[in-house]
């Protein structure tokens, strides 16, 4: 099982931290989903999991559930990158 590091920017960390999309849109496909913030950083965040299944994680990634998560978790969607463990 791959893990995975995404790193992004957020408009609010705090709706951000405390939303339950991420969990929801990932939910099967992920596990030890955990939420990071960079200190002294306003809007800089990340995330690390285990990807179960990398299509459907692509998939999801591409979908519009997968859009719309983003969108309400205020992410920058330009900001987005990802780390696989190599």
């Amino acid at each position: 099982m791959p893990k995975l590091v995404a790193t992004h920017e957020v408009d609010d960390v705090a709706h951000w931290l405390a939303s339950p999309k991420r969990a929801e849109v990932f939910a099967g496909i992920v596990t030890n989903l955990t939420t990071y913030v960079l200190p002294g950083d306003s809007n800089r965040v990340a995330l690390s999991m285990e990807v179960a299944d990398m299509d459907a994680f692509d998939a999801v990634m591409k979908s519009d559930a997968g859009a719309a998560a983003m969108k309400h978790d205020g992410v920058r969607p330009e900001t987005l990158q990802m780390y696989v463990e190599g």
